[in-house]
């Protein structure tokens, strides 16, 4: 450890660590904008500067070591001017439209500029406003915002794997944009939106379908649906200025009521579902010798990368759908006929963590007779918006419970949620399908946490399974390549498109830290612990519906409704 004076207060730190983590440490704060926790610095912004007393010059934190008697002033008139500058000459070409903008309120532009007092265009005018790219299911691009920091670019391609954006042109001509600037339809993007995490303004936001559900629920001639996904009810609150990490589930279904939903679905259910059909793929494929490893298929982003980049591994894709796609699936079958409700007047509308169940949903291959399964995708974002819209205040809320006969769920859909969620739901099943008997104990700690990659070799009756889990598409790129090398001791991979999973997923509340994503797992394995129904085999309503509908897992009917196909896609290099 090593000492240094920070705004005549003295701190320790790691000797080799930066000075922005060291002031992190103790609370000291300091604005950046392109600065990313996970990734090497750049320095690229220059907004985290602060002031080297001994020789009055100004140095970036989050690139600079930390040094023994290090003499350091954070807010001095010299660090207040030149952020102050960078701010002005950020505005002096930006939009002013902050009242329409996506962002205003939780832009960290307009943030530092109230700040630091910015409240004038001290120079320039804003520039001639650039098309905005609208091309994309998923996620719109407005050049006119972008501050060029370079965040969503680095995301893309360091931490995703997938860089379907990079800077273009040069000088006060750069831009950040797809391959030969075209549209994001026609690029490798796959539709993850954590590109929209990171954006420090409103160049990058999802593309909202609130007007489609809004005029949805004011047509009396349609019966509007909706299901809510499991990492949904974890983080909503936040939009409210709650705590991260409370589940406001029964309040949630409450105020979907309340917007005029006519049924409220909990896509947990068909989590359950998922399970049942997914493992009994797996037990089918080990006992059969087909295709390993198995490869899950609920992240639509995911699905999408192996079409674009690994199309060799399309046999290893379990060809279930995801949860998503199941509900609206079967909302559109067996609810519209036991309902008799013609099933061209139901408008089937899914609240999800996730920009690319937007792309999911459009796909041609989910749905039938020209219907697709689900017609709307909101994020959890666009939910907070559309209850602020119609007044619907989500904290005054007594607890309601989700409709039946798909509202009842075990904790392993519930847990579905955080990568590691469905292989450790699957395991449990599969125990249960393989040998008959329950797992003495079902919570699996090695498939826990925020670890990019983790792995499994459990024994299940006399069969000892290899399983792996991953989040975050560049971990992905590693593990199958190094299946592509030769390693055979994998049965089963959980893939999961963004890092953590679904409660980091890119439709959910801006802002969120590393400590907020680990609340939001502990909020889901909280509800897993306390309450009594933790298989998905166990849920009395999936057991149900195979009996009165379905059949069996594997079946003709399920197989007809609950699975699909995917296909090579080319890449625009």
């Amino acid at each position: 450890m090593i000492t240094l004076k920070v705004d005549n207060r003295t701190i320790e730190a790691n000797e080799g660590e930066t000075i922005l983590s060291a002031l992190n440490r103790h609370g000291i704060h300091v604005p950046t904008l392109c600065h990313m926790e996970e990734l090497p610095p750049t320095g690229a912004c220059r907004m985290c500067v602060v002031e080297q007393e001994d020789t009055a010059r100004l140095i970036t934190a989050c690139s600079h070591p930390v040094a023994d008697g290090m003499v350091l002033s954070t807010h001095s008139p010299k660090v207040l001017g030149a952020r102050r500058m960078i701010v002005e000459l950020l505005l002096s070409s930006h939009p002013d439209d902050c009242l329409y903008c996506s962002r205003s309120g939780k832009c960290d532009l307009q943030q530092l500029a109230e700040g630091l007092g910015v409240r004038r265009r001290a120079a320039g005018e804003p520039a001639p406003s650039t098309p905005m790219d609208v091309s994309g299911p998923s996620i719109i691009r407005d050049p006119s915002k972008c501050i060029l920091c370079g965040k969503c670019v680095r995301t893309c391609e360091e931490i995703q794997g997938v860089s379907a954006i990079d800077f273009v042109g040069r000088g006060s001509k750069a831009t950040v944009a797809p391959a030969f600037d075209e549209g994001l339809n026609v690029s490798s993007c796959i539709n993850c939106g954590q590109c929209i995490i990171v954006c420090p303004t409103g160049a990058l936001s999802e593309h909202s379908y609130l007007d489609e559900v809004a005029a949805a629920l004011a047509d009396p001639e349609t019966f509007v649906v909706v299901q809510h996904a499991p990492a949904v009810s974890v983080t909503l609150a936040e939009e409210f200025g709650a705590r991260t990490g409370k589940d406001v589930d029964g309040q949630m279904v409450a105020a979907l009521r309340r917007l005029g939903f006519d049924r409220v679905f909990d896509t947990s259910f068909t989590a359950d579902l998922t399970i049942m059909e997914e493992a009994s793929e797996l037990a089918h494929r080990v006992a059969t010798g087909g295709r390993l490893p198995m490869l899950t298929s609920c992240s639509p982003g995911w699905i999408k990368f192996v079409e674009q980049f690994y199309p060799d591994f399309m046999e290893n894709l379990s060809t279930c759908k995801s949860p998503q796609q199941m509900m609206g699936a079967i909302i559109k079958s067996f609810f519209a006929e036991r309902e008799g409700i013609d099933k061209r007047k139901i408008v089937s509308v899914s609240i999800m963590p996730c920009t690319a169940k937007k792309f999911e949903c459009q796909r041609p291959e989910m749905g039938r007779e020209y219907i697709p399964d689900v017609d709307y995708v909101l994020t959890t974002r666009e939910l907070g918006r559309l209850l602020r819209m119609y007044g619907v205040m989500l904290p005054s809320l007594e607890p309601e419970q989700a409709d039946n006969p798909f509202g009842e769920r075990s904790t392993a859909g519930k847990i579905f949620g955080a990568s590691g969620g469905v292989m450790e739901a699957a395991v449990r099943t599969a125990h249960f399908l393989l040998t008959g008997k329950e797992m003495d104990e079902p919570q699996i700690r090695p498939l826990r946490g925020l670890k990019g990659v983790k792995s499994l070799k459990a024994r299940i009756g006399d069969l000892e399974v290899g399983a792996a889990v991953v989040s975050g598409l560049g971990n992905a790129r590693a593990i199958l390549d190094e299946v592509r090398g030769g390693r055979d001791d994998l049965h089963f991979i959980e893939v999961m498109t963004c890092p953590g999973g679904c409660i980091a997923g890119g439709g959910q509340p801006l802002g969120a830290d590393l400590s907020a994503i680990r609340a939001r797992m502990k909020a889901l394995y909280k509800i897993d612990r306390s309450e009594p129904i933790r298989t998905s085999h166990s849920n009395t309503s999936v057991k149900r519906l195979y009996e009165e509908f379905l059949g069996e897992p594997l079946g003709h009917k399920s197989h007809e409704l609950l699975h699909t196909h995917y296909g090579k896609r080319e890449v625009m290099t």
